[in-house]
């Protein structure tokens, strides 16, 4: 049983009109009682009037519903139907049952088809369709077409009757001659003889070169037979240099998986040389990052230890004493060397300082030029002498604060005698 035959089958039936709905899952097991009542139908729609038993309770039974369906089919509509594939009830029943309603089916398609074509007659009569003589009347254009050209063509020759009346009735009058229609006899007759002699001669060769080519076939064939016997030797001895080829076969086989593993080594080794070079870019371009950071610390240790000594600097000239009486006191209170403020930092050693404190005097200027190379050595002396001065100016400045009253009055002989240390 295959899909397609269920399927024509509940497609045929319900075509032709079987009152009950017929599922393909009803024959997926044995249904004899759906199988019976369909060939009920099916032998009461072939013919309305026979009689079949349909009783199908007990085994004999249903075996005698069976042969006589059959028999009925064989005889009526000769159909030969297999009994046990019937009683089995299942999808090979199906298989049986088509064969009757393919029948039965094709007479409704051919009585409808029948019906169908009275009525196109019947409506044709009243009806002309000018789209199916459409090739009809381009056949009867091409040959109106082709009339015309005949009528032109023999209107033509009709013209040139005069001239070939007259030629035609002088080869009618003039008597015939033996000797010409006897040599025109015999050319004929001699090309008619010489065309079958060289039909012969065809035949002859052909008849020799069939001989010549199954001379050529039979002498194929036993080149062809010697060289598989060749062969067969040839597959059966060792060549000689086998031995030598499958040594070096080996040897070679070990050339390459010694080149394998080389090469395999290799890229290994560059993969770890790679990551080496790797480690010490990141090492050094650490050690580099290190010592610029250390290098901004240093330059920024530097210029806070600068800012720091000119601080310094600049509270030693703000706390020298202010004592305007006594010329000893401003000795002690004056300090042994000028030290540069954040308005005159040095340019660089050997660099010199030229001018005068106070601005004012002209011969003054010229002693106030200074090395500060030879002046060096002696700032270093200086420092010590000099903290230990600003020391003691610290605890007498307030006392000298509250004995006069103004620092502006005493900064001016202070600035003036400034010039003389130098």
């Amino acid at each position: 049983m295959s899909f397609r035959d269920l399927r024509n089958f509940t497609e045929m039936m319900r075509a032709l009109g079987y009152p009950r709905l017929i599922s393909m899952e009803n024959f997926r097991t044995p249904n004899f009682t759906l199988v019976a009542e369909i060939l009920i139908w099916l032998v009461k729609r072939y013919e309305p009037q026979v009689d079949i038993p349909s009783d199908v309770d007990t085994q004999s039974d249903r075996i005698f519903f069976i042969k006589a369906v059959a028999q009925f089919m064989a005889t009526k509509a000769h159909i030969k139907l297999n009994t046990k594939r019937l009683y089995q009830a299942d999808g090979y029943a199906v298989k049986e049952m088509l064969k009757i309603t393919s029948v039965l089916y094709s007479a409704m398609k051919t009585k409808q088809m029948a019906l169908g074509d009275r009525i196109e007659e019947d409506n044709s009569k009243f009806k002309f369709d000018l789209g199916s003589r459409i090739s009809d009347l381009k056949a009867a254009r091409q040959l109106a077409s082709e009339v015309t050209s005949k009528g032109a063509s023999l209107y033509d020759l009709l013209g040139k009757e005069v001239d070939l009346r007259e030629m035609r009735t002088a080869a009618i009058a003039r008597p015939l001659e033996i000797n010409e229609t006897e040599k025109a006899l015999r050319a004929a007759i001699k090309e008619v003889l010489e065309s079958v002699e060289k039909t012969k001669d065809m035949l002859s060769n052909v008849v020799s070169d069939e001989t010549s080519l199954d001379a050529k076939i039979e002498k194929k064939k036993q080149e062809l037979e010697r060289n598989r016997k060749r062969l067969q030797t040839l597959q059966s001895v060792r060549p000689a240099f086998m031995d030598e080829y499958e040594k070096i076969e080996e040897d070679l086989q070990k050339q390459y998986e010694t080149y394998v593993e080389k090469f395999r080594n290799l890229c290994f080794l560059e993969s770890q040389l790679d990551e080496y070079h790797r480690l010490e870019q990141e090492r050094f371009e650490e050690a580099e990052n290190t010592l610029r950071m250390m290098q901004n610390v240093l330059r920024e240790e530097e210029e806070r230890d600068l800012t720091r000594s000119s601080l310094k600097d600049e509270d030693s000239d703000m706390d020298v004493p202010e004592d305007e009486g006594s010329d000893s006191d401003m000795e002690e209170c004056r300090p042994s060397k000028p030290r540069p403020t954040r308005n005159g930092i040095m340019a660089g050693r050997g660099a010199r300082f030229i001018g005068n404190m106070q601005g004012g005097d002209s011969d003054e200027s010229e002693d106030s030029e200074i090395d500060v190379d030879e002046d060096d050595e002696e700032d270093d002396e200086g420092e010590e002498e000099e903290s230990k001065d600003l020391e003691d100016d610290s605890l007498e400045g307030p006392m000298s604060r509250g004995a006069h009253p103004s620092k502006g009055a005493m900064r001016q002989p202070l600035l003036e005698e400034s010039d003389n240390d130098f």
